[in-house]
Order: C-alpha cells, then structure tokens, then sequence
C-alpha cells in the first residue's frame, strides 16, 4: 500500500520492491487486461511469451529518444518498418495502386487524427475558417481535433437502421471551405464499415482529401477478408482516400500507445510536420505532435509485429471472427436484447427492446460477474446501447458469455430499470452547463455516491441514467465534474 502520507514523494526513499509491492497492489482495483473478460480499452492476444518480450524490447528503448532520428537510427529505422508493414496491410506500398505511401508513428488514434486534420488545415492556408466533415458515428477524436485547432465540425447524421451516414448528405456537407472529409472502417460505436469508396469519390470530386479512421479495425478488416469476411473497399486501393490511421496498440496487439497516420505521398503529409528555427537553441522539426518521445512503444511495437508476424496475425483474426460469432449468438439468444448491427468486423453491439431490461443495470451485472462491458448512451435516434470489443483473448472463454449474459438479464429484470426522482429528471432536461454551479454538483455527487470516494462507484446504472436523461452538451459538463472529483491530488 501507499504509505501513511499517501505520496509519491516520501522523505526518505523506498526500496525497489516495496515500491513495486505497492503498484501490484494498486492494480488489484483495476479490470481484468488478461483473459478475455474485459470488452474494451485493453486488447489481449492470449499469446504466452508476448508481455515478457514487449516488457524486455520496452526497455531497451525507453531512454532513446525520437526527438531526433539522427542522433538514434534504431528508432527512425523500427518508426520506418512500422509504416511500411501498416501500409502493406492497408493497400499501399511498391506494386499497388498508392506505391508511394509515407507515414509516422504517434501515441494512438487522437493524435493520429488531430495530425490528419492538422495536415488537411495547413495545406489550404488561403482558407480562413477551414471545415471538415464527419459522420455523426466518427470518433470524437476528430471533435477533439476540432476544437483544438479551430476547425469548425460539420456532422453529417447517421441511418438509423444501416448506421451509416448517406453519401448524398456528405456531398451536400461539403463546402468551398471543407478541408477533410472522414470515413469510418468501422465505426467504433457500432462496427460498421462506412461506405468509403463512394464518399471518396465525392471528396476528391470536390477537391478535398479523405481521411480514413480505422485506427479501431484498420488491422483486422484486411485480415477477416482473407479469412472470407465480405470487406468493402477501404483502403488505399480506393482512390480517393488520402490518408489512413491505424493503431497498432490495438489489434496489431501492441503496448500502448502506437498509431500510424499513414498519408497516400509525402506532399500530402508534409503539412503534418512543425519545424522552427526562429530561435538560438537546437532546430526543431517534429512530426507529430510531441517533442520528446519515447523509443519504448515503438520498439515494443516493433516486437510484436516481428514476433507475431503475417500469419499469426491471420490466425487471430480467425479466433476473433469465431468469437464475435458465438457472441452474436449469445445475445440473439436472449429475451428482451437485440444486436443493434450485424456484426461486420470486431464489435458485438446490443441494445434493449424490453423496458423492464434496463441497459444499464444489465452492465452493472456483467460487471459483477466479472464481464466488463462499455455502455453507450442513447444519441440522434439511436437506442443506449452495450459496446463489446472483442479480441483473440475473448475465444477461450467465449462459451462461459452466453449463461452470463442470460443471468444477468434475469437479475436485471428483477432489479427494474433505474428510476430518477421526477424533480432529478426535470433538472437534467432544463439545466443549462452554464448554471451548473460547484454547489449544484456537489449535491449531484452526493446523491449519486460520487463524492468522498478514492474511485469509481461500483455500480454506474444511475449515474449512466442521468447521463443518458442530460441534452447533449449538459452531459459534457457533467462528465467533467464527475471525473474531476476523482482526479484529486494525494498530498
């Protein structure tokens, strides 16, 4: 445990293993990273040997720093190989149809797609007030993106019954200031491809790039159409698309964080890089956003890619396509859920069609019976929904979900659904986040057993049900204010 002044600088120093006797304890709190339980954030490949070596090729880098790649090659060499294993993947690379793809490794997907708006933006400097247009279904990265380098976001709507968005609508969306239009491959919410090719099309038609997120199937989609999976085109086969993220710490199954932004050519990429020279220290020109980096994702990246290799790659697409098979069937299975998509590449997403089968209170069952799932709040249309990622490391224990998914709707069921006090509703649907004051959350929090605690509540359901009752920018704020009373210093 920490000691009684709870910080991380004592007075006197602590022996190693103390020190890593009290991170094993913090961890005991954590969600399961191994063994096929937890359906989000962490992606596990449940092949023995791997930690140990991505462990050992980490440290052999983790002081190198890619601040500069003359000063260490090892890095711009492993950075070079990664772009060219990710571009072969997606299409591109000598004897295709985009030869001349270049890339750059970054810390995971936000970055990678902040970097492709940043290079959209800067290549078009005669406009003042560039746009970029989205699907409603692209990650929120890109409103990240937005916001921080002043891009206005327009968001075109997705069908409710294909999740998709209407390539009719993107056209209509596109502008003489549009200076990105964005694909999916997939959506994360969902999993569903985007229609690419056509939307493509419409960009360059315009004159404006495409960007392809598929920093979430980006490593699995080429392999499930190897694997007989009907895959539309996404890639850098498709003409129109000027740049692809994939992330590496995903199912390529590497440590966090590793993406790559790839771009079709190097003239397309150039306005991703920020050199300067205005001032008496070192030059700097850097690719991505950060400065520093360090060599120790990358190497552990690295690692993987050669430890695992083509086909072990292939053989675990195979073992996640089963899984989200047998998974599918499990919540078609169920009285009361249905799959909001047909499963088209690596995600299992379910919704309620019985209101007595709250949702949200069946993930806090999940949960206490060790399945770790991802609630999604209703949106534009769309039903509140559970997200499962699924992974290789979800196969050997897929068979156990279908009994636990039954149970805990049983146990749902019997619970009822999350009932709000009617003046709790009334004021989730009136408040405005400017009249949010401290005292106002304060109570919040303590109605809902936010306030006092080290951690997270145990169960979310009622927390998730204010949410899910909040407009839209209301629970940007509230979402705020509940993390920000849990990220409090330890003095």
């Amino acid at each position: 445990m920490i000691d009684e002044s709870g910080s991380a600088l004592p007075a006197n120093g602590v022996p190693a293993e103390q020190v890593l006797a009290e991170i094993r304890s913090l961890r005991e709190a954590d969600r399961p990273t191994h063994g096929g339980r937890l359906f989000a954030y962490v992606y596990d490949p449940a092949v023995a040997g791997l930690d140990e070596l991505t462990a050992a090729a980490y440290a052999e880098s983790a002081h190198v720093n890619g601040l500069d790649p003359t000063a260490f090659p090892s890095l711009l060499a492993m950075e070079n190989a990664l772009v060219g294993a990710a571009a072969r993947v997606l299409g591109g690379g000598p004897g295709t149809s985009a030869p001349e793809v270049v890339g750059s490794v970054t810390s995971g997907g936000t970055e990678s797609l902040i970097l492709a708006v940043k290079a959209a933006r800067d290549a078009r400097p005669e406009i003042t007030a560039a746009r970029i247009v989205v699907p409603s279904s692209a990650h929120a990265a890109f409103a990240k993106a937005a916001h921080y380098l002043r891009v206005a976001l327009d968001t075109v709507p997705v069908d409710p019954a294909t999740l998709r968005p209407s390539v009719a609508d993107v056209a209509a969306a596109i502008g003489p200031e549009t200076v990105l239009v964005v694909c999916s491959a997939p959506s994360y919410a969902h999993g569903v491809v985007d229609p690419v090719a056509e939307i493509a099309e419409t960009a360059a038609a315009a004159g404006v790039r495409c960007h392809v997120d598929a920093c979430f199937g980006g490593w699995t989609l080429p392999y499930l159409r190897r694997l007989g999976v009907d895959v539309p085109a996404f890639d850098f086969a498709v003409a129109g698309v000027t740049s692809i993220s994939v992330d590496l710490h995903k199912y390529a199954y590497a440590p966090k964080g590793v993406s790559v932004l790839l771009h079709r050519d190097a003239g397309l990429r150039a306005p991703q890089y920020f050199a300067y020279a205005d001032w008496p220290g070192y030059t700097m020109v850097n690719p991505v956003i950060s400065s520093t980096r360090s060599g120790g994702p990358i190497a552990a990246a690295y690692a993987t890619l050669r430890h695992l290799g083509d086909d072990g790659y292939l053989e675990l697409a195979r073992r996640t396509r089963d899984a989200v098979r047998v998974l599918a069937d499990a919540v078609r299975g169920v009285d009361g859920l249905r799959l909001v998509a047909e499963p088209e590449s690596t995600v299992v997403c379910l919704t309620s069609t019985d209101p007595a089968l709250d949702l949200f209170v069946l993930v806090d069952e999940l949960t206490a019976r060790g399945w770790h799932t991802q609630p999604q709040l209703a949106y534009a249309g769309l039903p509140r929904s559970v997200h499962l990622t699924v992974t290789a490391a979800v196969a050997p224990r897929v068979a156990e979900f279908g009994p636990a998914l039954a149970e805990a709707a049983v146990a749902a069921r019997a619970a009822g659904p999350v009932v709000l006090p009617p003046e709790l509703l009334a004021l989730a649907g009136s408040l405005t986040p400017q009249a949010l004051t401290p005292e106002l959350v304060a109570g919040l929090a303590e109605g809902l057993g936010l306030a006092g605690r080290a951690g997270p509540p145990d169960r979310m359901a009622v927390v998730n049900t204010l949410l899910d009752a909040a407009p839209v920018r209301l629970r940007e704020r509230l979402l705020v204010e509940f993390v920000g009373l849990l990220q409090r210093p330890t003095w």
